[in-house]
């Protein structure tokens, strides 16, 4: 299948404009579960990328105190939970902090870690009765091993963004095709057996919920560096969280998505353009993310 047989056009629609006395709350707010003391860098790119996309209001919850002290320099807009204490998960309960939140969408998994308490995050964050969107990415990914029919059971919409080897984990097969049109019977098979969208990365990402499927024309070579995929992540929280806040049928949940991976690679193309394509990294993904914007916000609309 080509990208013109898709169902949405090459050139998603953008986030539409805030209304004139917007406030923080209406531009979205963002939970982040993100980083750990190995992996501190995918807590700030997941932060950084979300506010540079138009989160209002970004905040980043993290087992490690220690990733806390850098992101409050490099992050110094958001907030920040500690969870290095909580009991809460060794009881089987989604920690107190995270009770009862005003979140408009959730990302869980950039740089977490693997282990007990994280299992068990993502599992309680899954089971939430809160119904916003929840991307799971990375870290978030790998605890559902083979079953992600596991994740039904998430009230709000529910995204995941695996790349070829967490897509094989998840669907327990040795490979991923490389094809476009097998890549496109994978990512739907993941869609439909989780209830949710899926995010299948690379060459031509694949944007399905089972039924619409759009095959992404942007991004390059270059963006297959570290942490490009927890900018994404930032990028779909703060996409679905003015998505969430807006309930507009102008721009619904898989619009958000889509609209989120064509900006994460149209950011990549500007990036290539002004610096060539050896030197692009995660955070100059970011830095390119307000241009990207823009440029798509103006494009002339067929």
């Amino acid at each position: 299948m080509s990208p013109e047989m898709t169902t949405l056009s090459n050139a998603p629609k953008p986030p539409p404009p805030l209304a004139h006395d917007a406030h923080k709350g209406i531009a979205g707010r963002v939970l982040c579960l993100a980083g750990s003391e190995t992996m501190p860098g995918a807590a700030l790119l997941v932060a950084r990328a979300a506010q540079r996309a138009g989160a209002g209001l970004v905040t980043l919850a993290t087992f490690d105190r220690n990733v806390i002290y850098p992101a409050a320099v490099a992050v110094p807009e958001a907030i920040y939970i500690d969870l290095s204490r909580s009991k809460d998960l060794i009881a089987g309960r989604l920690p107190a902090q995270l009770v009862g939140r005003g979140d408009h969408a959730r990302v869980a998994g950039p740089g977490l870690g693997r282990g007990g308490r994280t299992d068990e995050l993502i599992r309680r964050v899954v089971e939430d009765d809160f119904d916003g969107p929840l991307v799971l990415d990375a870290d978030g990914l790998n605890i559902i091993g083979a079953t992600p029919e596991v994740l039904a059971q998430c009230r709000g919409p529910l995204v995941l963004t695996p790349h070829h080897g967490e897509a094989s984990r998840l669907l327990g097969r040795d490979r991923i095709p490389s094809a476009d049109a097998e890549r496109i019977e994978v990512a739907q098979q993941l869609a439909r057996s989780s209830s949710g969208i899926c995010v299948l990365k690379g060459h031509h990402t694949v944007v399905t919920d089972g039924e619409q499927t759009f095959v992404n024309p942007t991004g390059n070579p270059a963006m297959a560096t570290a942490g490009s995929g927890d900018v994404l992540s930032g990028i779909l929280g703060a996409y679905l969280a003015y998505s969430h806040e807006l309930q507009s049928s102008d721009w619904n949940v898989f619009e958000a998505v889509c609209s989120g991976v064509y900006m994460h690679g149209l950011a990549g193309d500007i990036a290539v353009e002004t610096l060539g394509e050896r030197a692009v990294t995660a955070s100059v993904l970011i830095d390119h993310l307000g241009v990207a914007q823009l440029q798509h916000q103006r494009a002339p609309r067929g």
